[in-house]
């Protein structure tokens, strides 16, 4: 038992600890321990350090731009090599069906989403910093780019005679469609090249922390309204209802109105083929999901479904006897590659740049998931410059724009993926299906393709139910979400996200604009101070108040510090001045008259003469400093007792203000203005200002704003609260002590005898007006 006893004693002794130290202001502090100045380097050195070159920084520069020197070196064949093959069979597969059905959604042919899917593997593979996800075509990414094809190349631009058609739009008008088509392509390549071009330029100017701007909850909202854009958008295809292309504001309405209206056109072998599709999926899906860690490899539905599809269609002759739409023609081989339009730089650059921002934000979330989960890095800026290269590349190939996608990066991963060698290995299955199986495809109809995008969209879908569990976490992140959400499908994914942006930063400025604030006390016995209200035995030092803003402090904000300030102190310190200087102007005039007596014990009515001063206080109020005359004597009045005149003066309970600053990161110029005017404002009615727990940061800044002078110094500022309140506490002692006369209404003369006032000729303008005892407020 003893040896238990000794063993909680240091336990005991850990639990407390005692700090004996002195009470430290900021001069003090600096006094005692100097500051070390850094010395920033010289432009000379800077260049010196830029240019200067050896073997091994040239290694780790090529290496940073080159990642593939840094693992391939490092590659365990017998380890690695079955499992990047199994899943890059697995991988090649879905990414040949999903390239197929989400060129549908760029509104090009098909087979050149064969070519998306491959290129950009090829440059990301030595380029990109994943290990993991699988770069190709994404549906949100790839209907932002059917956008900007649609509205710089709608049907209608295309219409022709009847002799020279070689399509119809379903309404009667004949379309050149081999034209549109080619125009689409040039657009879509051209976008592609542009959007490359973008994300090099950020990633070279080491941009990558743009993406934080793209916060959870507004990507959450963006792409679930993208999935429900891409869903109205195939919604036609497994319909085979041919509506307009509408693109902008509201397009998504349209689109559904119009599709509605001629729902009794509806083809019924691809609406059956779509549905069957749909539910397949989704049921694989599903169970593949719930028995992940049972099944070895995913169950490939997609290219089941596709397969037994195509044999349907060839075998039934779907075209033919049910006018079923099918992919007809799928070009076997590559095209040779073609320069961009740079004509149509100009028409594209606003949409580019969303799309840039939204695809590499989209690749670096999920890379940033599977990084963690193996335990390696992923450089943002890296992948920016890797994205782009690869869009580059594959822009001058016809390609449409690439990033990743969440169901074929699963795919990868789970079939055993290790690193990017099975990213290869499923572009060489691409590769096969462009260069031999292509023609296979044909039969296929578009409704089933269609309703096997509709099927990845599950996921994002999922993402509603995100929203109540937001909303019981954050409200602000709820309203972030729903707010982009519906902003994105009724302005369109462009538009809608700059919108959700804006409303995010405005979030974020309300949110520093109206600060958590409060008034803090002392928890008896400790240097632990908490807010008021939140706790019951927390008490305010006596005659101190303590306010803590939890905020920068910038010119939009600054009136919420001072509202702050009169909700803690009780009272407006320029309304209790001018009413000082109202009462001390009243005191003068009865003085003069000779109906008020000073004596060295205090100002008394004259017995039997009615004190005027009591009447109703009628004049205006101002916030300029009225001049009090007084006969070469200096008034020291209480202002918490009654007076001898009628005028309604604000209590003030206190005699220091204590701001903490903990939370305050910087001050611009217009908060330092504004806090040495408070700091003005309180002293002249006699409350000292201090400040506490501020940053090394905020003194630099100050001092850099010439806020520092022979009125405002460094000793009031200290290290802690605490430190504050103890020096404030011998402040108030050593001041008792020494003048108790201030506790009455007194008239004092450098003689110390008593005086009476009568009625002079003296005329006004020769009164002696002492600015001091106006400045001080008669203190």
């Amino acid at each position: 038992m003893a040896a238990g006893e000794r063993a909680e004693e240091p336990l005991a002794e850990l639990s407390h600890y005692v700090v004996a130290r002195p009470i430290y202001s900021e001069a003090g502090f600096q006094e005692e321990n100097e500051r070390r100045l850094p010395l920033p380097p010289t432009l000379r050195e800077r260049a010196q350090a830029a240019c200067r070159c050896s073997r091994k920084r040239a290694f780790q520069i090529t290496r940073s731009f080159l990642p593939v020197l840094e693992w391939l070196p490092n590659y365990r064949v017998k380890e690695w090599l079955l499992s990047d093959v199994i899943s890059g069979v697995s991988t090649g597969l879905v990414a040949t069906l999903q390239g197929l059905a989400y060129a549908l959604l760029v509104a090009v042919p098909v087979g050149y989403g064969l070519y998306s899917a491959f290129f950009p593997i090829l440059t990301y593979f030595f380029l990109g910093t994943s290990r993991h996800i699988s770069v190709g075509p994404f549906p949100v990414v790839s209907l932002m780019v059917g956008s900007v094809v649609l509205s710089m190349a709608p049907d209608d631009n295309f219409l022709i005679d009847g002799s020279n058609a070689t399509g119809t739009n379903g309404t009667g008008t004949l379309i050149d469609t081999e034209s549109r088509d080619a125009q689409r392509v040039l657009i879509a390549s051209t976008l592609t090249f542009l959007v490359g071009i973008l994300q090099v330029i950020f990633g070279v100017l080491q941009i990558g922390f743009i993406v934080r701007y793209l916060a959870d909850p507004l990507v959450g909202g963006f792409t679930t309204a993208a999935a429900f854009q891409v869903l109205v958008s195939q919604l036609k295809i497994v319909l085979n209802v041919s509506t307009k292309n509408y693109n902008g504001v509201l397009s998504i309405i349209y689109t559904l109105i119009e599709t509605f209206e001629k729902i009794s056109t509806t083809n019924i072998a691809d609406l059956t083929a779509g549905l069957l599709t749909i539910f397949v999926c989704m049921v694989v899906k599903e169970i593949n999901d719930r028995f992940k860690h049972k099944i070895p490899i995913p169950i490939p539905i997609e290219v089941i479904v596709t397969i037994v599809a195509t044999g349907i269609s060839y075998a039934a002759d779907l075209e033919k006897k049910y006018n079923a739409g099918i992919v007809k023609s799928i070009p076997r081989g590559f095209l040779p590659p073609e320069p961009p339009d740079v004509s149509l730089f100009s028409q594209m650059m606003a949409a580019s740049f969303s799309i840039a921002i939204v695809a590499y934000a989209i690749a670096v979330s999920v890379g940033k998931v599977y990084a963690t989960k193996y335990d390696y890095a992923i450089d943002g800026n890296q992948e920016f410059i890797a994205f782009g290269f690869s869009n580059i590349f594959s822009g001058a190939f016809s390609c449409f724009v690439a990033t990743t996608a969440l169901s074929r990066t699963a795919v990868q991963e789970s079939t055993g993926g290790k690193t990017q060698v099975a990213g290869i290995i499923s572009a060489g299955i691409v590769l096969i299906s462009i260069v031999a199986l292509g023609k296979l495809l044909e039969p296929l109809q578009k409704s089933v393709l269609a309703a096997v995008v509709i099927a990845n969209l599950k996921g994002m879908f999922m993402q509603v139910f995100d929203v109540p569990r937001l909303w019981r976490q954050n409200r602000v992140d709820a309203m972030i979400w729903v707010f982009t959400c519906v902003a994105s499908i009724i302005l369109g994914l462009d538009l809608g996200l700059l919108a959700g942006l804006l409303f995010g930063l405005l979030t974020v400025v309300l949110r520093v604009q109206f600060p958590s604030w409060g008034g803090f006390g002392n928890i008896p016995g400790t240097d632990i101070y908490k807010k008021v209200k939140d706790y019951k035995n927390v008490i305010e030092p006596e005659g101190v108040k303590i306010l803590k803003f939890s905020s920068p402090i910038f010119y939009a904000n600054i009136d919420g510090l001072k509202s702050s300030l009169k909700s803690t102190v009780g009272f407006d310190a320029v309304k209790v001045y001018n009413k000082r200087l109202k009462a001390l102007r009243k005191i003068q005039k009865l003085i003069k008259k000779g109906k008020l007596k000073a004596t060295k014990n205090g100002i008394i009515s004259e017995p039997g003469i009615s004190n005027e001063a009591f009447e109703t206080d009628e004049e205006p109020e101002d916030n300029q400093d009225l001049q009090v005359p007084t006969k070469e004597v200096e008034i020291q009045v209480d202002w918490n007792s009654e007076l001898p005149v009628k005028v309604n003066i604000p209590k003030v309970p206190i005699h220091s203000l204590i701001l903490d600053f903990g939370a305050v990161t910087f001050l611009d110029i217009v908060a330092v203005r504004s806090i040495k005017t408070i700091i003005r404002e309180f002293e002249r009615i006699d409350v000292r200002v201090y400040f506490a727990s501020y940053q090394d940061s905020l003194i630099s800044q100050l001092e850099r704003s010439a806020f520092f002078d022979d009125t405002v110094r460094k000793d009031i500022f200290f290290l802690t609260v605490h430190d504050a309140v103890l020096y404030i506490r011998n402040q108030m002692t050593y001041s008792d002590n020494q003048d108790p006369i201030f506790e009455k209404i007194s008239l004092m003369q450098e003689s110390k005898e008593p005086i009476e006032f009568t009625e002079t000729s003296r005329p006004d303008d020769e009164l002696d007006v002492q600015e001091e005892a106006m400045r001080r407020l008669a203190s």
